[in-house]
Formats: C-alpha cells, structure tokens, sequence
C-alpha cells in the first residue's frame, strides 16, 4: 500500500477508445481527449494563448492551489512557499475551491488539442481528469468524510511533527506557526463531520471501535514527549543556547494551551457524537445517491470502464485459478489435511513468525537486499533515490495495515521508506516478508515512484500525482517478479505469495460485494477467512478498510491483470526479440498512466520493435 501521496484518479471512458490498438498513438491520444462522461460534445474553441501556453497556464493556476490548499504534503514534497500554514477546509473555503475548479474545467475544454505534442497531449488528458475527480469527488460530497477508520488530519498532523528536522531558525519559526494554527484546523475538520452525520455521510459505526484510542495517544502528559515536539529535539548548529530555549518554551505552551486541547475537543466529538451516531449501514451504496458513488469509485480507481459486477466476477475468475496453485504446493509440502486445516496451520504454528520485532526488521532487510542485487536482470533503468526501511509508529499501528510506503520529497533531501507494522507479531507470518516487501520497496512501489520523480521536464502534475490501478498494479505485479530472479523457492513463501494474490483477488469479490451487493462485515471476514492465509487481525482490519475507503482496494488486482496481459502480448508478439528489461522500462517511463493509455504506449512498443 502507498502512503500519503496525490493521487490523478478517473472517469468512465467511451466505447470509442477500445480501438485505440489500430490507430496511431497521436489519433489515439486525441480519442481520448475529445472523449468525456461529463461533456458530451467535444470543444473545439480556440484560446487567446496558444495551445502549449494555455495549458501550460492552467496546469500551473491548478498546481498552485493545490499546493496553498494542502501545505503540510507541499513542505514534504520539497516545496516551501507555504510552510507556515495548514490548509483550510471550512465549507466556505472548500465552495470557493469547487468553483475555481469549474473555471479551470471550462477553460481546459476550450483548448484546440490537435495543437498539442504528444506529450502535452499526456498532460491535458492527466490533468483533465484529475480535475474531473475533484469535481466529482466535490459533488457526492466527499469532504464532508475527511478521515478513514484508521487514519485522518491528526495523523497527517502528527506525522508531519515527527518528521520535520529543522536546519534553521526560520524552520522552527514555521513549525510554530503551524502548532498556532491547529486548534482553527482540527475545528474546521469536526465541523464538516458534524454536517457530514447530520446528512448521513461518515465512516460506517461497524468500523469505528477504538479510533478514538489513536487521538488520546497524540496527547501525551508530558509535553517533550509529544509527537509535536519532536524537531526540538535535535539542533543545528547555528542557535544560541538561549534560542534554543526560547524556541522549546514556546512549542511547550503551544501544544499545551492549542494542539493537545484541539485534540481533545476531536476525541470527545468522536466519542460522544461522530462514533455513536455514524451510520450503521456499510456498504457505499446507502449513502445518498450511494449506487452511482460506488459505480464511479470502480471506474475512479482502475480507469476502466468497468461495473462492480464484471470487477466481482472477475475476482471470482482469479480466486479460482489462484486456489488450484495453492492446492498443489500443499501437496508439494505433503501436509495431510483440509486447505481450511492447512490455512490454520499457517496461522498458529509457531515456526513461521517472529519473536521480536528486531528479528522481523531483519529479516525484512536481509530479503531486500538480496533483490537490490537482482535488479538488474529485470531494469535497464534503476533509480538513484535510495530507501530504507522504518517501524510503523506505536500511535497508529493497531489500526494500521502490515506495511505501507512513504515516498520521498521532491527536493532530494530524503530518500523513500517502507513502514512495517511490528504490532502483534504473531500476525506477521515470515513467509509472507518476500511477496509483502517486493510490493512495498523494490521492484514495487519504491523502484516505480522514483523514477517517476526523477522525470526529467516533466510538470509537477506529472511527477506527483498518480493513477491508483497504475501504481498498485505494478505493485503487484512486482511480487511474482521475485519468483523469475531465484525467490519463494522455499514452498511456504511461494505459498505467501499466492497468499498476497489471492488477497488482492479477494478483494475485488469481497469490496464489491459489500458496497453493491449488501454483504455483511461478518460475509467478508469469513469469505477472506476462506480463501487466504492471512492472520484474522488482518482479515479484520483489511475488511475494516474496505468498508471505510469504497473501491480503492479493487485497483490492485485490475491493474495487475492489464500489466501481465500486456506483458504476455508483449512475449507472444515478439518471441525471442522479447526484452523483460526493455518491456519494463516502457511500462515505467512515462509515470503513471491510466491503464488504457499504457495499452497504447506498450502496443506502439511491440509494434515498432517487431518492425525493426
């Protein structure tokens, strides 16, 4: 899973641009382009700037609001205009925001794109949906639900006070300024959660138990022990003793008097209003206007246009194949039993977990660095961007999922982390390290997200925001590559792996049949159950969040499908002039991509090298 990043989601596409394989890729672009579920007539009014130069402008006008609107991930991609703010997310705020995405809307519609280069035409077709998304996101009233059963705005509060590292007065200054800030910020956040209950938009009750655990450990009793106070705890070396001093004493009377008293406001409201009075339904489709949410969301997060049904018999299709894979490495193992026995066996003996979470991080980065060597065999272009790997924080990590990935900011100052959960180790089995590490590092989201970001003259649109089916499906797409370079030889990791894919295929049957066919929380839980090798905590907490975040886990397994499907006509076109090197670098190149524009790129590929 990826950590906190931007995220270009989609729209539902025309019947049109399933023939985009006999075309060319200029024609093919400009299909796409015209092609819109909210415009039903395609725009051809010119601009007073030219082409290049009207997008060029409203992809910047865009950019700048996005970074003034959400300052905290702008300071951790390396872009320092607003560090001394928090964004803010009152109604009034957030209506004047809808409305300056409707003029850029308008105004992208009127660009002449047959004057655009394919690149350019990239960016408009990125940035139109992106902006589309918003709009949408906007409509079915999204914010009004800003947090997740296990995450939120104090989350991203705190983890930004935990990572800052202060090199100058003016950094401390800042950070203050945005301690200053927090009560105004927390409270504009309880207030759309407020409305949001009142209009039945919230995260499900089912899937609130102990959420308001993780508020009451941000607010620690003594106040250098803080989270918050965290930058002050290391110094540069150009501050006085006496600046020093001045700078603690102010962030102690800060947290004391505005953050920890915010916080507390947010952990009565949620234990007293949000929590009993949340929904008790859980499925997406009971919000208002819930079935067409949910039908967008699918189209949203594998940019196909897909409809649950046909996502939920696909994942039906895969946990089939899936299971006959695992039957016979259970039998290669020769265990006499039932697959539900065997699954039980996983899950209880005591061989296959850790004893401490030091043992874990080991082994972890023992698995890592051995693929680091085999890299090449499978990239022509590594990234520079290195990695490392963190515990996932105590304050977050009974809710958290196993592990995630935190990219690395723009401005090169860091490099990129993998976060692995060391909470109740004996639901981190070891043989699932291999599969679960591929995914999070490298090949996966690190070795992905990096060269992305070191695209070079590519706009900021390009190089942060990302496409979930894209990302994700390389992800996983990543976790078998570790079977062609000398991995899972031993059967019980091989059996991991097949374990992670059966959980993503799972999910495609389970997250659609909770939010469009009325499944109960209890019917996921047990279908996972059934099917994988998980631990049940976490069974329950991956259901937990499918529940609370509608469709975004289907976007794993879809967009894995469309890389190997790729991938395979790649082989059968190409025989032996087939390059896995080559094949992956032009899968990466570009950044994320929707899928059916990387259909277009790898085809124009395959093409051309079977011309040669």
């Amino acid at each position: 899973m990826l950590g906190k990043y931007i995220c270009a989601f989609e729209s539902t596409r025309s019947s049109q641009e399933r023939s985009m394989r006999t075309i060319t890729l200029l024609v093919g672009l400009m299909g796409w382009i015209a092609t819109s579920q909210v415009q039903a007539h395609t725009v051809l009014y010119t601009t007073k700037l030219p082409a290049k130069q009207e997008l060029k402008k409203l992809m910047d006008t865009y950019w700048e609001d996005y970074l003034q609107a959400h300052p905290l991930y702008a300071s951790q991609l390396g872009f320092h205009k607003y560090d001394d703010k928090l964004g803010r997310v009152d109604e009034e705020s957030l209506h004047k925001r809808h409305k300056r995405h409707q003029q850029l809307y308008k105004r992208l519609l009127r660009i002449k794109t047959t004057a655009l280069d394919t690149n350019d035409q990239i960016n408009y077709y990125v940035f139109k949906r992106q902006l589309h998304t918003q709009l949408q996101e906007f409509a079915f009233k999204m914010y009004l639900i800003p947090i997740t059963n296990r995450n939120g705005f104090h989350v991203e509060l705190a983890r930004f006070g935990q990572r800052t590292r202060c090199k100058s007065m003016r950094c401390f200054q800042h950070y203050l300024a945005r301690l200053q800030q927090a009560g105004r910020y927390i409270d504009e956040h309880i207030a759309l959660m407020k409305k949001g209950v009142r209009l039945n938009y919230s995260i499900p009750k089912a899937v609130l138990s102990g959420f308001e655990d993780g508020i009451a450990k941000l607010i620690s009793k003594q106040v250098n022990k803080s989270v918050f106070f965290t930058p002050f705890l290391t110094w540069p070396n150009n501050l006085s003793q006496t600046q020093k001093q001045q700078l603690k004493q102010h962030a102690v009377k800060l947290i004391q008097n505005v953050v920890h008293p915010a916080l507390q406001r947010f952990y009565t409201f949620m234990k007293q209003t949000y929590i009993p009075h949340a929904r008790k339904t859980i499925g997406a489709s009971t919000l208002p206007n819930g079935k067409a949410f949910y039908a967008y969301r699918i189209r949203r997060f594998t940019t196909l246009p897909l409809t649950p049904k046909a996502v939920h018999n696909t994942g039906k299709r895969e946990v089939a194949r899936i299971l006959k894979e695992m039957h016979a490495i259970i039998r290669k193992v020769k265990f006499k039993g039932t697959f539900k026995e065997f699954l039980r066996f996983l899950r209880t003996s005591p061989r296959f977990y850790a004893k401490t979470p030091q043992a874990l991080l080991k082994e972890t980065s023992y698995v890592l660095k051995r693929m680091d060597g085999q890299l090449p065999k499978l990239f022509k272009r590594l990234p520079r961007i290195p990695y490392g790997i963190k515990q996932i924080p105590a304050y977050i990590a009974p809710k958290m999922t196993t592990a995630y990935y935190s990219p690395p900011p723009g401005d090169g100052s860091r490099g990129g982390f993998y976060y692995v959960n060391t909470y109740n180790l004996k639901s981190r089995p070891i043989y699932e390290i291999q599969a679960l590490s591929f995914h999070e590092a490298v090949p996966g989201h690190h070795l992905q997200l990096s060269i992305q970001l070191e695209q070079k003259n590519q706009h900021p649109l390009r190089t942060y925001f990302y496409f979930n089916a894209f990302i994700e499906g390389w992800a996983l797409y990543a976790e078998r590559l570790g079977k062609e370079v000398g991995f899972y030889k031993d059967p019980y990791s091989d059996f991991g792996r097949l374990t992670y894919e059966m959980w993503r295929a799972c999910r495609l049957v389970v997250d659609t049949g909770i939010h469009a066919f009325g499944w109960s929380r209890q019917k996921a839980i047990d279908y996972m159950a059934q099917h994988t090798a998980l631990s049940m905590h976490n069974i329950t907490m991956e259901v937990d969040r499918y529940i609370a975040w509608p469709g975004q886990a289907v976007s794993y397994k879809m967009g894995e499908l469309a890389i190997r499907a790729l991938r395979k006509e790649a082989e059968d076109t190409l025989k032996e002039r087939f390059d896995i090197r080559t094949f992956h670098d032009e899968v990466l190149k570009r950044g994320s991509l929707p899928l059916r524009l990387l259909q277009t790129f790898v085809r124009k590929y395959i093409r051309q090298t079977k011309t040669k």
